[in-house]
C-alpha cells in the first residue's frame, strides 16, 4: 500500500512539473492619449513566468484587421493558445505581444487627410513609449516587431517602411496595401472628405500610404533593415495588391519571404499564418 502510495504521488509530482504554465492575456486595459484626446484600449499577452521573473522580454506588436477591435486576436485569433504551444515546444521565444485598439472613434492605424485623427501619431509617439515603460520590454529595434491581419496587415507594412529604424521584423497578412492607383486614392477621398480637393495634398497623401510607392521609393541603406515575411490566401480579394508588393520588392532586391497558401480572408487563414508569424520575428530576437 505504501509503496503504490508514493509512486502514485511521484507520478503526480513529475506529471506536475513537466506540464507548462500558460500565458496571461488581459484584454481591457487602456491608456490615456492627448492626442486623439481619449482613453486607449488594449490588449496584452505576458508570456508564462512573466510575474514571476525579473527578465526582460521582445515585444510583438499585433494589429488587428477592419470591423475587429484588441479583442480580435485574442477571441479569434486564440492567440493565447497559439502562442504558448509556440514557446512550449521552441520554434519561438518567449515574447509580449501587444495589441492595440484601431477601432473606436474612428477606424485605421494612419493619420487622417484632414489631420483630424492622428492615430499614427498617437501610435509612435504614446503608445509605444507607455508600453515599453508599463512592462519588462527590452526595447532596442531587435527586440520589437509588428505584424497584422488585412487592415492591421496594411498597418504592419506602412509602420515598418515609415520606421525601419524601430523594427527587426515585419509580417503583413493579407494585407491592405493602400490604393492602387491615384484614382482610387482620389475617389477614397472624395468619399471620406469632400471638402478637399487639392490634387497635390491627395497626391502627396497616397504617396506616403501607398506600400508600393514607399517600396519603389527605398533607398539602398534601407533594404536590408527590417525582415519582411508577406502571407496571403491564394483566394483573399486582397490577393493582388500582396502580389504587388512582392513584385516591387523583388524589382528593388528586397530580402523577403513571400508565402501563397490555400486560403480565404477569413480567421482559419489567420490562425495558420500566426505560428509562423512568431517563429519568424523570433529568428530575429534571437543572438546570431
Amino acid at each position: 500500500m505504501k509503496k503504490t502510495f508514493w509512486s502514485a504521488l511521484l507520478l503526480i509530482s513529475f506529471s506536475l512539473l513537466g506540464s507548462a504554465q500558460p500565458g496571461k492575456v488581459f484584454d481591457d486595459l487602456s491608456i490615456a492619449s492627448k492626442i486623439l484626446k481619449s482613453d486607449r484600449k488594449y490588449a496584452i499577452y505576458l508570456p508564462a513566468g512573466y510575474e514571476t521573473s525579473k527578465r526582460s522580454y521582445p515585444v510583438l506588436y499585433l494589429l488587428h484587421g477592419a470591423t475587429d477591435d484588441h479583442t480580435g486576436w485574442v477571441q479569434f485569433g486564440e492567440v493565447q493558445r497559439i502562442a504558448d504551444k509556440a514557446i512550449e515546444d521552441g520554434s519561438a521565444t518567449a515574447m509580449i505581444i501587444v495589441m492595440p485598439d484601431a477601432d473606436t472613434g474612428q477606424m485605421g492605424y494612419f493619420n487622417t487627410i484632414a489631420g483630424n485623427w492622428n492615430y499614427e501619431d498617437f501610435f509612435f509617439q504614446e503608445f509605444i513609449p507607455t508600453i515599453e515603460k508599463s512592462y519588462r520590454i527590452r526595447t532596442n529595434k531587435q527586440y520589437r516587431a509588428v505584424a497584422g491581419l488585412s487592415m492591421g496587415g496594411g498597418g504592419s507594412l506602412m509602420y515598418a517602411l515609415h520606421h525601419p529604424e524601430l523594427f527587426s521584423s515585419a509580417c503583413p497578412l493579407s494585407a491592405y496595401v493602400g490604393p492602387l492607383t491615384i484614382d482610387e486614392a482620389k475617389s477614397g477621398v472624395k468619399k471620406s472628405n469632400p471638402e478637399i480637393i487639392d490634387e497635390a495634398q491627395i497626391k502627396a497623401y497616397f504617396e506616403n500610404h501607398n506600400a508600393i510607392e514607399l517600396v519603389n521609393k527605398m533607398s539602398e541603406d534601407q533594404k536590408k533593415e527590417v525582415r519582411w515575411y508577406i502571407d496571403c490566401g491564394d483566394d483573399d480579394f486582397l490577393f493582388e495588391g500582396n502580389c504587388l508588393i512582392h513584385i516591387a520588392m523583388r524589382k528593388k532586391n528586397i530580402p523577403h519571404e513571400f508565402r501563397t497558401r490555400d486560403g480565404e480572408h477569413n480567421w482559419d487563414y489567420w490562425r495558420t499564418a500566426l505560428p509562423k508569424v512568431l517563429e519568424f520575428v523570433s529568428e530575429e530576437f534571437h543572438q546570431n
